[in-house]
């Protein structure tokens, strides 16, 4: 998929930037995430997978905030990881009101709810996280359409595997799309539970 198929604000945020056109793993994956397909998403650093994943959740939201609960949910290894998707999505959201929020562990849990609560577009959020605020009803899932891992291999420390397989269960239809550097084997029971047919994209 070309920039040129992205809605108007974000290709006018990358042509500012001097982006042309998508790198070759960004050209394997792009339209697929538009099309709806659940994927793992396995390609080095550099090959521009943070932003596939800024481009894909902004058009797929139209890059505006509809009414409170979350339609895209990214699950990140630590609070400065959600930090600094939370700064690059910021920079691509110019002109737009797409609200994207942070919940990670450092912060108090009652103020994340009642921030969420208000209403929020994007969520970024750690694992553990984001099931605390889940089970204590802090945060509406039945929304959300789509579910993203951005580096995926801090998923086998900390027992984080076991934290994000119990998040699927209370999700209706969703788009599951997993980034990676490497595929695990460990990967291969989520096509079973939670992402059907799921495709595996590996940079060439």
């Amino acid at each position: 998929m070309s920039f040129k198929k992205l809605i108007e604000p974000l290709k006018d945020i990358l042509e500012n930037k001097g982006f042309d056109e998508p790198l070759v793993f960004q050209k394997s994956i792009l339209s697929k995430i538009k099309g709806g397909a659940s994927l793992f998403c396995i390609a080095p650093k550099g090959a521009g997978k943070t932003t596939s994943i800024i481009l894909s959740v902004v058009q797929k939201l139209k890059g505006e905030a509809f009414e409170d609960a979350p339609r895209a949910l990214i699950l990140v290894k630590d609070k400065q990881a959600a930090l600094d998707l939370e700064l690059e999505f910021n920079i691509f959201l110019r002109g737009m009101d797409l609200r994207v929020y942070c919940a990670y562990d450092e912060k108090n849990i009652d103020t994340q709810r009642e921030e969420i609560y208000v209403g929020v577009d994007v969520v970024i959020a750690t694992p553990k996280r984001l099931n605390k605020i889940f089970f204590l009803n802090g945060i509406n899932l039945n929304k959300l359409q789509m579910f993203i891992i951005e580096d995926a291999e801090f998923l086998f420390r900390n027992n984080n595997l076991a934290e994000i397989t119990r998040t699927p269960e209370s999700i209706g239809k969703c788009q599951y799309l997993v980034f990676s550097t490497t595929f695990d084997s460990r990967f291969e029971r989520w096509r079973e539970s939670f992402m059907y047919n799921a495709q595996v994209v590996k940079s060439k």
